[in-house]
């Protein structure tokens, strides 16, 4: 039986064969070198460097994009509204709607009608007006015209009448009187005769007035009162007529039906407005700013403002208005501490050439920064 010793030996007494690995990588390593040499410019970057490089690209990208929206001045975006002259029209009456004969979104002409009220109770005084008018002028013709010639004649015949009743009473009285003084007459009888002639004379004297007032016709006076019974009447007319002049609405000027606010049929009260017309000639864009922003503003100025509602077209406006409100506006304090607040200024301006698409209602906007 063999030792372990023994095997030990015999083992490393058996001879060696050479690693073929080893050869290979020899082999590969002695022909990397041959290559090097013949391409000697060719070098492959490191694995991990392409990545890195575009992450440092991107991350200078963020850097200097987020530096840049940090740097830059914000955008002062001011807005405002298209306005236009506006006019809302209501009637000094009431009645009920008769007829509209406009339609909302037409285009008047000036003195166009609007609206026709209907009142049967106006039109009925107007009549009464009318008719009172005509009694006042008769009367005032019938004064003018004087005492009828056959009212002349019968005042006359009546004071000739009273003055041969007055002379027969004279005669009366005379014999009488001499009767008495001789004592053929009573002395009752002088009395009786005395007072029929006083009465006689005074009936004469109602009858001589009576005919110089026919012949001189009505008084100064009474002229007067009858012309003024006819201007009284003629003053009534015009004003019961200026309330139905009243009842039919016009437009005062070429404009477009923005609002109806009344159907036919309904009761209207005065005061309660019907239409609303807005002149389209008379428009312009309106802003609210801050003092601190007016200070820099003057009227005359120009800039362009932006109109979404036209996809964004750019209209040149001119400044012709630079008014305060009368209340304090919520803006930012002018202090840390909040002393006061700035007032707030009402800015027109009017567009330079025409813009017939331009609506009130539309809103328009401005860069302040770039204005400036």
């Amino acid at each position: 039986m063999p030792t372990p010793d023994a095997g030990i030996a015999a083992a490393l007494e058996q001879p060696r064969e050479p690693p073929k690995t080893r050869v290979a990588e020899s082999t590969q390593t002695e022909a990397a070198p041959a290559q090097r040499a013949k391409s000697p410019t060719h070098r492959s970057p490191p694995p991990g460097l392409v990545p890195t490089l575009i992450v440092g690209s991107v991350t200078a990208a963020v850097v200097g994009l987020s530096i840049w929206y940090l740097v830059r001045p914000e955008p002062l975006l001011v807005q405002g509204e298209v306005d236009a002259t506006r006019f809302d029209l209501a009637a000094r009456v009431d009645g009920r709607v008769a007829e509209i004969p406009v339609q909302r979104g037409q285009n008047v002409a000036d003195g166009a009608v609007l609206v026709k009220i209907d009142n049967p109770e106006t039109f009925a005084k107007n009549e009464q007006s009318l008719a009172a008018k005509v009694v006042a002028e008769a009367q005032l013709a019938n004064i003018n015209a004087g005492t009828r010639a056959e009212v002349i004649a019968a005042r006359k015949a009546a004071l000739e009448r009273a003055e041969a009743s007055v002379v027969l009473a004279q005669k009366t009285y005379d014999r009488t009187s001499q009767l008495a003084a001789s004592g053929n007459a009573p002395q009752a009888r002088l009395d009786q005769m005395t007072d029929a002639l006083h009465e006689s004379q005074r009936a004469a004297d109602q009858a001589k007035s009576a005919y110089e007032q026919a012949v001189n016709g009505y008084t100064r006076e009474e002229h007067e009162i009858a012309e003024a019974n006819v201007g009284k009447a003629a003053a009534d007319i015009k004003a019961v007529q200026s309330i139905i002049d009243q009842m039919v609405i016009y437009a005062p000027v070429a404009s477009q039906v923005y609002q109806q606010n009344v159907e036919p049929g309904e009761y209207i009260s005065p005061g309660v407005p019907l239409v609303t017309l807005i002149d389209l000639n008379d428009m312009w864009v309106h802003f609210d700013l801050r003092e601190d922003l007016v200070r820099t503003l003057k009227i005359g100025d120009r800039f362009e403002v932006r109109v979404p509602a036209l996809a964004d077209r750019r209209i040149t406006v001119e400044v012709k208005l630079i008014a305060t409100k009368g209340e304090y506006a919520n803006w930012r304090a002018t202090r840390a501490t909040g002393d006061f607040d700035l007032r707030t200024f009402s800015i027109r301006a009017y567009p330079v050439g025409k813009v017939p698409e331009l609506r009130p209602g539309m809103s328009a906007y401005l860069d302040w920064r770039t204005r400036e």
